[in-house]
């Protein structure tokens, strides 16, 4: 196979790999017309090269768009797992909405920045004056119920399957569970409920390289979000077993294209 990557750090180990700067895009344009497939590309490549150039890319065109901010994951999450999803509003902001939401959301309440990661950009709100600097970081008011817990999974899906997942334990500050922010990872079995939420989310929305991030209150799994590209310090394997997942799902796509058994890139 032919592959070309536009992330140097996120396959540095996978052989016979071929990097091209994003920016460089339009100097290689033979080369990249000759690939099986284009790894990584940034957001403001994806029309040229799925439907300019007809290109198979990975992750799949589905994982971006939805994976793009989490209002765009939410309003996928709340039409094919509405009772799976922490409760969610979303709006502009103005005055009217921001006073709307304060007056009826149920304190405490989580708020996020849509375009954020790494637990940035993500607020406990508890008084007015926590939510008033909020509002004065964001376009759009994003927020949801607090869910009542004390850690997290982080589940990694990679092709067609789940190949690694780890709890990750509230940090010091009392809320975020997300590594960079604080919070400690533990090894333990990852709830068969939230192994089959994850699966049947990739496969219903054609996700094939996501962190998804699953809580679970009781026995019910909620996904929080998920995150297209998803850090690797949780267990020292983790890169080696998605490298491992990721270069047999190619193969194995790949094979499949050459066979004609489908019919269009995966890109779409």
């Amino acid at each position: 196979m032919k592959i070309i990557s536009f992330d140097a750090l996120r396959t540095l180990h996978l052989p016979q790999v071929r990097y091209i700067k994003p920016e460089s895009m339009y100097e290689h344009l033979d080369e990249i017309k000759e690939a099986d497939w284009l790894l990584f590309p940034q957001y403001w490549q994806l029309n040229a090269l799925v439907h300019g150039l007809k290109k198979r890319i990975f992750p799949s065109i589905a994982t971006y768009m939805i994976g793009h901010d989490k209002v765009e994951m939410t309003r996928t999450f709340r039409t094919i797992v509405p009772m799976q999803h922490p409760y969610t509003v979303i709006a502009a902001n103005t005055p009217y909405e921001a006073e709307k939401i304060w007056e009826e959301m149920p304190s405490p309440f989580v708020a996020k920045v849509p375009r954020s990661s790494m637990g940035k950009g993500v607020f406990l709100i508890e008084t007015i004056g926590q939510w008033r600097e909020y509002i004065d970081q964001t376009n759009v008011l994003y927020v949801q119920e607090y869910l009542p817990i004390d850690r997290d999974m982080r589940v990694i899906w990679v092709g067609n399957k789940i190949v690694s997942g780890y709890w990750r334990l509230q940090s010091d500050n009392g809320f975020h569970n997300n590594i960079s922010q604080g919070g400690q990872v533990e090894m333990g079995l990852i709830p068969k409920e939230a192994q089959d939420l994850v699966t049947y989310l990739a496969e219903s929305l054609d996700i094939n390289h996501a962190g998804f991030d699953i809580a679970m209150v009781g026995s019910v799994p909620y996904v929080i979000e998920i995150n297209r590209i998803f850090g690797n310090q949780g267990l020292p394997n983790i890169q080696h077993d998605v490298n491992t997942e990721l270069l047999s799902y190619l193969n194995e796509q790949h094979l499949l294209s050459v066979a004609n058994l489908i019919d269009q890139p995966s890109g779409f």
